[in-house]
């Protein structure tokens, strides 16, 4: 599939999340690298902005869900102003999906379904790490990571009551194409009147 294919307005849909659905499973046919993984932007109360990559794990008409220590820096910016943005980038197809949107917590037994669906070695890293926080040596990580997995070996693992998920529910949508000459196909999804109102933008 070419990097450089149109995107026309015959291509789009008139629900953002079918269009989002349908270039994931083509960036995942196309062999991308972690097509889950997308930039997430949060700015703190002070309104600085922070950028850093995760991967989403799940995306529905609600939102589409990533997971996070919610002590870690983005939890807190999140938490003292709930507005993000998130930016996936498919190179192999010459793609990027922008999406904004408000953020709140997933529900708890959301949270503690999706880690026990993790393999044992992602759930011990979650444990053990205190994200975003000093740590004294890549050793004492590996040390912690060690005796948690000695104290639970004959039992599942614990979910720390301060690791769990956020939803992202898009108020805006902004899917791109790569074209030739930079002058690439942008379109743009905004809320209009229980649907969705569509605009071709500038490159």
């Amino acid at each position: 599939m070419s990097a450089d294919r149109p995107l026309t307005e015959n291509d789009l849909d008139p629900h953002p999340l079918t269009l989002f659905g349908r270039w994931f499973e083509e960036a995942q046919a196309a062999g991308a690298f972690e097509p889950d993984a997308a930039a997430l932007a949060t700015a703190g109360p002070d309104a600085r902005p922070s950028a850093r990559m995760v991967l989403t794990k799940s995306y529905d008409e609600r939102g589409i869900v990533f997971f996070t220590n919610y002590a870690s820096r983005k939890a807190g910016e999140l938490e003292a102003n709930p507005h993000a943005a998130l930016l996936f980038h498919w190179p192999e197809l010459g793609r990027q999906v922008r999406l904004e949107g408000e953020v709140s917590r997933v529900p708890r037994p959301e949270t503690e379904a999706y880690a026990r669906g993790r393999s044992r070695e992602s759930q011990l890293s979650a444990l053990a790490s205190p994200q975003s926080q000093p740590v004294p040596s890549r050793e004492w990580l590996e040390r912690r990571v060690a005796e948690l997995d000695a104290q639970h070996a004959r039992a599942e693992l614990p979910v720390r009551e301060d690791w769990g998920g956020y939803r992202l529910a898009p108020v805006a949508w902004e899917f791109w194409q790569h074209r030739p000459n930079r002058l690439h196909d942008r379109f743009r999804y905004l809320p209009e009147e229980g649907g969705w109102r569509i605009e071709r933008l500038g490159p």
